[in-house]
């Protein structure tokens, strides 16, 4: 039988490892944040009123198993046009199903069915409403999660401006899980979102899953600056209930003077340091690095294998 994983997380981070892991025999539930609204799932929230669907997009197309020409079809973003201008087939593919079926979640099942997913995926919630919320940290509160995170104050925590309901599924997936895994991704916005509940909290609390983290690479600005592993882990727990992470995955492998010097020059971000006798939690620090054309990017193939270790010990 296979081992059930729940994936929490959101954006490219959550479909990179999920592109990974769909290669092992593990059963995965996937739970995306849908409070993103910025950009062209921003504008499609504000005339639909339905949740974020960009992520989702992400993580469907990363979990499918149809030709290349489907991927780059739902990915495609219209240039031209009034109405169309700055769009994703794939977002208004979702949009409509939305539309059609009478919520995110069943459309998103129609869409398995039709793009042969090997897993499956759960928005987070199904509220048309659900707006993410940031306290900064000189005092200040921002509202929405792209105003959150083009903010150039740091963050202190964020929070919901109206309790969502959450998916019952994913309350059952998580309680069912062998493993929970918090993906790599922006921490703020895409994996403490999937935290921030009750429910969610209880259910992780009740479950006999081994709780794992896979820590960024690098450092975000304005959300975990200077940020150790330690730290990435601390927080984390921190948003969780009477359970902890477990166990967290790091890379051991050389980066470059020249590729540090990149990211912290271009994007203000630096290498994520491991400071293995302040970690919290199992450390498990093996070479994980792929590049992606000139960007550094986990080897999710080599996070699956990890993966397995950790769930047959």
């Amino acid at each position: 039988m296979n081992n059930k994983i729940v994936v929490l997380g959101g954006g490219t981070g959550q479909s990179v490892l999920l592109g990974g892991l769909k290669k092992f025999p593990f059963d995965i539930t996937a739970v995306v944040s849908v409070c993103d609204d910025g950009g062209s799932t921003g504008k499609i929230r504000r005339d639909f009123s339905i949740p974020a669907m960009g992520d989702l997009r992400r993580v469907i197309i990363a979990l499918s198993d149809t030709d290349e020409i489907i991927d780059k079809l739902c990915n495609y973003r219209f240039k031209t046009g009034i109405d169309f201008e700055g769009h994703t087939v794939g977002n208004i593919l979702l949009t409509a199903l939305t539309e059609i079926c009478g919520s995110m979640s069943e459309g998103v099942k129609q869409l398995d069915n039709i793009l042969d997913m090997k897993g499956k995926v759960l928005p987070f919630t199904d509220d048309d409403d659900v707006t993410l919320m940031g306290e900064m940290e000189d005092g200040s509160i921002v509202e929405g999660e792209h105003n959150i995170t083009e903010s150039e104050k740091k963050i202190k925590r964020v929070f919901y401006k109206k309790k969502p309901k959450i998916n019952k599924e994913v309350i059952k997936a998580i309680k069912e899980a062998d493993a929970i895994v918090l993906s790599m991704g922006s921490v703020f916005t895409s994996i403490i979102p999937n935290l921030i509940s009750d429910k969610v909290q209880k259910a992780i609390d009740e479950s006999n899953a081994k709780i794992i983290y896979v820590c960024n690479l690098f450092t975000q600005p304005g959300e975990t600056d200077d940020f150790k592993v330690s730290d990435h882990v601390n927080l984390l727990n921190s948003y969780l209930g009477k359970r902890k992470i477990d166990y967290v995955i790091t890379n051991s492998e050389k980066v470059s003077k020249s590729i540090i010097k990149k990211y912290r020059t271009l994007e203000q971000k630096d290498l994520v340091e491991t400071d293995a006798k302040k970690i919290k939690a199992k450390l498990i620090e093996k070479p994980l690095l792929t590049m992606e054309g000139e960007y550094l990017r986990h080897d999710a193939v080599k996070i699956g294998l990890e993966l397995m270790n950790i769930l047959i010990k």
